[in-house]
């Protein structure tokens, strides 16, 4: 009997599984799947490296060293390459189907060991909308959940040194394995204290993430650790304001892991913290989607505070670290809280077919919102297919629509870039575009608007499901277009200026690319190569450059090209620098300078401060 009711639940879970992933075998390529596919399309050239690849994000060129996950996933999709040769999308989420089946029945070996419902937790875990809709992406997210859930149901099932493979699996795939440490130090204090195998095996991703940084920097003379700090400096990711979104939209998020009637029904002898909560909620949201969600994660984080056992240590234990490590508020953040939540509902019987139907029905809903939007982009991107073939083409934006315009031939927009007349220029509003100063005249012009009334991203949407950046709603409900994408034409520049000051109108005209919107109406910032176009003097005359470099600029040493043969070169000094030139003529001025720097929430290549340039 136990062996049927065992063959019968494998069953159902498996067949839940392909309920809510065989209608989006054929997703689009999405989020930060080209980045991973850059990964593993790097891997097959440096095995050993796949993370060493260089790009360019939002106009600047990153070193995937940077990146905050280990190389495992990449490694996986080098492999789907090599056997396929290109990207697949059915094939390749036919593969990924794989690590939701082991989510699953780990977690239903889990659930086995905490709660007499194991199916039903197993089912409720199934359902979250975040597993229904990040299942369906290359990301790191699933193979991660994947590989934390097999571990954790061989560590409680006392296979400890079985559990060390997946453990340090998972910490190949994402740095907050390192989570899973206090975790099952927990379990090891409350049922297996006196196991040393069980307390060693607990130290598995802290050793394995060590040898990784230590791997790297013997091999390439960095630790991505390092680099990662970095970039989170430079882009302002840790910065206090983000914090604060990233705990609110976690706490929202937290509320939709279960369905929220559940779970405030399950933790209703806290109801007084969750008035408290949904209070705050409409304070800082007046939507009720906001503060319901809101005020049903505050219940359920404060009904575990007084119950302590290892079920409620884990989600309070992986939600802190949420709010220290994570700094977008993205509701996938939190898919290894699902499980431990569904085991504690699971006891309230009565809502448990309304629970798993809605929030099914929620997930599969948003899933194809987001296949909608995403495959958008793909119909999009085939759709100006024969003239990626016939002109240059610049991508001016980031996401699935990138890597379908990549894979044509398009090349992405680095912020240096030069665009000529002739070439196009396509832009995703939803992409962070940066700004193009050459004049373009409009070709085309798409909206993307998925069919159904919800949001997980887009324009004008105030959902946190991505970022929190965009707004705290754990989704949004709205009929706006998520996306819209244009095609530009690039037209020749009239040069009207000999002599540029940068607070001319004349000059978003005749600044070709490297240096950055005006500010304080008469000053730019430069990066560390910049291309101003003039109007060339009827006999030769000196080239004048006024800037200033401020006493955090490490740029000394200035060189000076027109049309492409240096003109001049000279050191610089900090504070204000004013350069004349030989007499000379032409059009195209390419300004260097040596070194360049950021600052804390501005992720911009600094250079110089131009003011003036031009012909005297």
């Amino acid at each position: 009997m136990e062996a049927r009711e065992r063959r019968r639940a494998v069953i159902l879970i498996v067949a839940a599984v392909l309920l809510i992933r065989l209608p989006f075998l054929n997703q689009a390529i999405q989020g930060d799947d080209p980045y991973y596919l850059i990964g593993a399309q790097h891997a097959l050239i440096d095995p050993a490296h796949p993370s060493h690849a260089r790009f360019i994000l939002q106009g600047e060129l990153v070193d995937m060293r940077g990146h905050p996950h280990p190389p495992l996933n990449s490694w996986m999709l080098a492999a789907l390459l090599a056997v396929f040769g290109d990207v697949y999308e059915i094939p390749f989420h036919a593969v990924y189907v794989v690590f939701s089946l082991l989510a699953a029945i780990s977690m239903w070996v889990v659930a086995k060991r905490f709660t007499p419902y194991p199916l039903a937790a197993t089912l409720v875990f199934l359902v979250t909308p975040a597993f229904v809709v990040n299942g369906n992406s290359f990301e790191a997210d699933l193979p991660f959940l994947a590989f934390w859930m097999a571990a954790i149901a061989l560590f409680v099932s006392g296979r400890f040194l079985w559990a060390s493979i997946p453990l340090a699996l998972a910490a190949m795939t994402a740095y907050q394995a390192i989570v899973a440490t206090p975790i099952l130090a927990v379990y090891c204090w409350l049922h297996a204290r006196r196991s040393f195998k069980a307390w060693a095996v607990t130290l598995v991703p802290v050793v394995v993430i060590a040898v990784y940084q230590l791997y790297e920097r013997m091999t390439s003379g960095a630790l991505p650790a390092t680099m990662l700090a970095g970039y989170l400096s430079s882009y302002g990711l840790q910065q206090l304001a983000n914090k604060i979104k990233n705990a609110l939209a976690l706490t929202a998020h937290t509320g939709w892991l279960s369905f929220p009637v559940l779970t405030a029904y399950a933790f209703r002898e806290r109801w007084p913290v969750a008035a408290a909560a949904a209070v705050a909620g409409v304070f800082l949201d007046w939507n009720p989607l906001f503060w319901a969600s809101f005020a049903v994660g505050a219940l359920a984080i404060g009904w575990c505070i007084r119950k302590p056992d290892f079920i409620t240590s884990w989600i309070l234990i992986f939600f802190t670290a949420a709010l220290i490590l994570f700094f977008a508020g993205s509701a996938r953040y939190l898919l290894p809280m699902a499980a431990p939540l569904a085991i504690l509902v699971v006891r309230e019987r009565r809502l448990l077919t309304l629970a798993i139907g809605g929030n099914l029905a929620l997930g599969l809903a948003l899933a194809f919102v987001n296949y909608q939007h995403w495959d958008g982009n793909r119909e999009f991107a085939r759709s100006i297919e024969r003239e990626l073939g016939e002109k240059r083409v610049w991508i001016n934006g980031e996401l699935g629509l990138r890597f379908y315009l990549e894979s044509e031939g398009a090349l992405p927009l680095a912020r240096t870039q030069t665009v000529r007349a002739g070439e196009w220029i396509v832009e995703s509003a939803l992409g962070f575009p940066q700004p193009v100063t050459a004049p373009v005249a409009r070709v085309s012009e798409r909206e993307i608007v998925p069919w159904l009334p919800l949001r997980l991203i887009g324009l004008g949407s105030k959902s946190g499901y991505s970022t929190a950046s965009f707004g705290l709603r754990p989704f949004d409900i709205s009929t706006s277009a998520v996306d819209r994408i244009r095609v530009d034409a690039v037209l020749e520049r009239k040069l009207v200026l000999s002599y540029l000051p940068m607070g001319a109108p004349e000059a978003q005209s005749q600044i070709a690319s490297g240096v950055y919107p005006l500010e304080q109406g008469g000053w730019r910032w430069m990066s560390g190569r910049a291309v101003v176009l003039l109007k060339p003097p009827e006999s030769p005359k000196p080239l004048e450059v006024k800037l200033l470099v401020p006493d955090q600029a490490p740029a000394r040493l200035i060189r000076i090209l027109l049309d492409g043969d240096e003109l001049h070169s000279q050191a610089l000094t900090p504070g204000v620098n004013a350069i004349t030139t030989k007499p000379a003529t032409g059009s195209s001025v390419t300004v260097l300078v040596d070194k360049t720097f950021t600052v804390p929430g501005d992720h911009r290549q600094l250079g110089v401060i131009l003011s003036e340039i031009g012909f005297r």
